[in-house]
């Protein structure tokens, strides 16, 4: 069987997951019917929806997270499953990952919209990791590079895979 780059950056994240001592199961999601190449069940009752990025884009080196609308339905799916819902965004270059709650991502998602005026069907997430600093999430403004939404949310690095079992 053929290795996709997924299947190498999303085990990153699923292999510290198995190895954290609460750990039990980890199952693979159908939605509509289809295997999801994201979306994962994790002790039957948490969701892990994983996304990664192998390089910082300069000048700002943020990691750029695109979240489609198909992407968006796996998430809103996924969240309907189970009791609490996360977002691991893999850094690779990095070699870390920054974890934010499904209701973090909505929250961002909502705010974007806002000041947008209407709902977009592709989003991007921007993913800053100063260095021996936390992670910074945000997103730009509508129809401006460079100009952030909000003050950034600051993720400790070590939050993941911790807050899964929390």
């Amino acid at each position: 069987m053929k290795i996709n780059d997924d299947h190498m950056y999303h085990g990153a994240a699923l292999t510290q997951i198995a190895e954290h001592p609460q750990f039990t199961s980890i199952n693979a999601v159908r939605i509509g019917g289809d295997l999801s190449r994201s979306a994962f069940r994790i002790n039957e009752t948490i969701g892990v929806y994983l996304k990664y990025a192998t390089q910082p884009n300069p000048p700002d080196d943020d990691y750029i997270f695109t979240f489609t609308k198909p992407n968006k339905d796996e998430l809103g799916s996924l969240n309907r499953r189970c009791d609490d819902m996360y977002v691991a965004i893999v850094c690779v270059h990095d070699r870390h990952i920054c974890c934010v709650s499904y209701s973090e991502l909505t929250a961002w998602l909502s705010k974007r919209e806002n000041a947008l005026g209407h709902a977009e069907d592709t989003s991007t997430i921007l993913v800053g990791l100063p260095q021996r600093k936390a992670f910074r999430v945000n997103m730009n403004l509508p129809r401006r590079r460079r100009v952030y939404l909000a003050k950034p949310q600051l993720v400790p690095r070590n939050r993941f895979p911790n807050v899964l079992f929390e």
